[in-house]
């Protein structure tokens, strides 16, 4: 193994000799992987194609005992590291140049036991890994939308999706974890032991350590679910969105919906005349008994005159990848988000607005409904500090051509600025993007007691290359 060059906790480049990296690798049972090696290309790929980063090294870690090593030797070398996951981090922070990656994508293993209701789940696992196993039971742990992001990273900044509204976060429903601190320590952390870490990793990001084990509570979803889209016409979207708000007002919490507007993909009920074309689908998932949820989402076919309706029983499992085919890796993605009390009709307005000037075939704007247990939940309770929204909106501007990059991201940027003024000024942390500071807005009046737990677990802030909470 030849010499490399990486970044210090300084700033400063230094040299790491063929035989120091040798030795490493004699203490790790994963793979150390310089620029040279022939994996390097591929093992440094990230879901969002937009960033290109060429990390020093790579150490590919198989279990909590690489990891701590790997924490060692950047320690002992002082070195800049990051971290990923699963890789699908919008802003891409699990890469950085000249630094070292602590890659946790081999970790991946699942455990579910069904009597205890409770799944342990490895950094590098998805959320298609967590489904797969805990559905075996008819169980289910509240996480995302798209089944190929990773459960580690989903799970530190929050974690809302389809079950979230009856049975709260992914944070809301972690039990404990093992974290390798910045000094290379194995802790275990939950509501006894370690509480104040606990607290912050339940929505502080990577900040405070590296998680190698999650421990989740489940509970009883599906198999079959009542699920699926309407599709309207765009030009009734101000109306349909009117009476979506209306609609969700009145939703128990076992119902979700989410709006989105896009250029309608080839869904398999949508005739293909309409193909392409700027549309407004409204999406729900019911929670509970089928025929309860049929009735439930029956007004949603109603809400205008749709041109297709794919409301119907669902496995779970499925409806869970139904959104995978419009998020593969290997295209530029760039997003902008807010957090909203309420849609007001001039908010509807604007996102009409410039829901009619999207700036490419793939980019979308969805608004997706939480509240519900989310909000029962203290403030002050989780690191996670937004617990009085009923709508987050993404905008999510996706292409492939490097020469859109302006248009995209200045669409983006020009439609954030339009609606800030109706939006609470929080922001969920895994929705932002690599050129915005917007740390103090993740966190707001938590974020105090994150710089201290900071302070107290890394104050030398090791672990610096993620939206980062300096220590208090």
């Amino acid at each position: 193994m030849t010499e490399i060059k990486a970044r210090s906790l300084s700033g400063e480049l230094v040299t790491l000799s063929g035989e120091r990296l040798e030795t490493l690798q004699t203490q790790i049972r994963g793979e150390v992987i310089g620029t040279d090696h022939a994996q390097y290309d591929d093992a440094r790929q990230i879901w969002n194609a937009m960033i290109d980063r060429h990390p020093a090294m790579i150490i590919r870690c198989t279990g909590t005992a690489d990891v701590v090593q790997a924490v060692r030797f950047a320690r002992e070398q002082n070195l800049l590291i990051s971290v990923r996951g699963a890789g699908h981090n919008i802003a891409g922070n699990s890469l950085c140049d000249e630094a070292v990656l602590i890659d946790l994508s081999a970790i991946n293993y699942v455990r579910v036991d069904p009597e205890q209701g409770v799944l342990i789940a490895g950094p590098g696992a998805t959320l298609g890994d967590v489904d797969h196993e805990a559905q075996q039971y008819g169980l289910a742990v509240p996480v995302g939308i798209n089944s190929t992001t990773g459960v580690g990273g989903l799970t530190l900044g929050g974690g809302f999706g389809w079950i979230s509204r009856s049975h709260g976060l992914s944070i809301d429903n972690l039990l404990s974890a093992e974290v390798v601190t910045a000094a290379g320590e194995r802790l275990k952390c939950d509501a006894s032991h370690h509480p104040d870490l606990f607290w912050a990793i339940r929505g502080g990001g990577g900040n405070f350590g590296i998680v190698t084990s999650f421990e989740f509570r489940m509970h009883p979803v599906g198999p079959m679910v009542m699920s699926g889209p309407a599709v309207y016409p765009f030009d009734q979207a101000f109306s349909v969105l009117q009476a979506y708000r209306a609609f969700c007002e009145k939703s128990p919490d076992e119902l979700t919906t989410w709006a989105v507007i896009r250029d309608a993909p080839p869904l398999p009920f949508l005739d293909a005349q309409y193909h392409g074309q700027r549309v407004l689908i409204i999406v729900a998932l019911y929670n509970g008994p089928m025929d309860e949820g049929e009735k439930l989402i029956a007004p949603l076919r109603r809400l205008g005159q749709p041109i297709a309706d794919g409301f119907a029983p669902h496995p779970f499992v499925a409806f869970q990848q139904a959104f995978d085919p419009l998020l593969t890796p290997g295209s530029r993605n760039y997003w902008k988000s807010h957090n909203f009390a309420a849609l007001g009709d001039e908010l509807i307005e604007t996102l009409v607005d410039y829901g009619g000037k999207l700036p490419s075939p793939e980019s979308e704007i969805f608004v997706a409904q939480l509240g519900g247990a989310i909000n029962r939940v203290a403030s002050d309770a989780t690191a996670y500090p937004h617990r009085d929204v009923e709508y987050v909106m993404n905008v999510h501007t996706r292409w492939d051509d490097t020469h859109q990059d302006r248009d995209c991201i200045g669409w983006a940027r020009e439609f954030f600025d339009a609606t800030k003024r109706f939006a609470t000024g929080g922001v969920y942390v895994n929705f932002i993007s690599e050129d915005e500071e917007r740390v103090d807005g993740a966190y707001g009046e938590n974020y105090a007691r994150l710089a201290k737990v900071k302070s107290d677990y890394d104050p030398d802030n090791f672990f610096r290359v993620n939206q980062n909470i300096r220590p208090g």
